[in-house]
């Protein structure tokens, strides 16, 4: 099936994925823009798992304060280069984090952090577990993956701390 330059300019403004992805998606699709766009997410999340032991040595530090400044949330997020950090891509996905360990209040990162014996509900406990807070339908696990399909490089967690005034 030939793929219109529109449909495959308008599925790359959706997903931010590559040109010949993008039409190669809408190519198993048969032009159908949200099957492959789905395609593409599936992409994203089994090329993410490819990637999950490279070093990721480069990042940021992403700080956010609620509205009336008593609840606030550092959080580190590490990619494999600099250039990718600087993205607005990157930061944005910082930020949406950041956000979600202010609102959520996670303990831990995943559940291999749950210390021994721990009674825990890994989506209450875990930040990598929870219900994103603007997309309950995907999980934080699952943001980061469309991230690492969309940034092309492995993207870690490595830490956060909340604070919430008189805690």
């Amino acid at each position: 099936m030939e793929v219109s330059i529109e449909a495959v300019k308008d599925l790359r403004t959706r997903t931010g994925s590559g040109i010949m992805d993008c039409k190669r998606a809408l190519e198993q699709a048969d032009g159908d823009t949200d099957k492959a766009e789905e395609l593409l997410r599936q992409q994203g999340i089994a090329s993410a798992s490819k990637r999950t032991e490279r070093a990721t040595n480069q990042g940021l530090i992403e700080s956010y304060i609620h509205s009336g400044s008593r609840i606030g949330a550092l959080v580190e997020v590490n990619c494999e280069t600099d250039f990718v950090a600087r993205t607005p891509d990157f930061k944005e996905l910082a930020h949406d984090l950041a956000m979600q360990v202010a609102a959520m209040s996670p303990r831990y990162i995943d559940k291999a952090d749950i210390p021994e014996g721990e009674e825990n509900n890994p989506e209450e406990a875990c930040l990598m577990h929870q219900p994103f807070i603007r997309d309950p339908s995907k999980s934080i696990q699952d943001l980061v993956a469309e991230a690492v399909g969309k940034l092309g490089e492995n993207v870690r967690v490595r830490r956060f701390s909340r604070f919430s005034l008189g805690e």
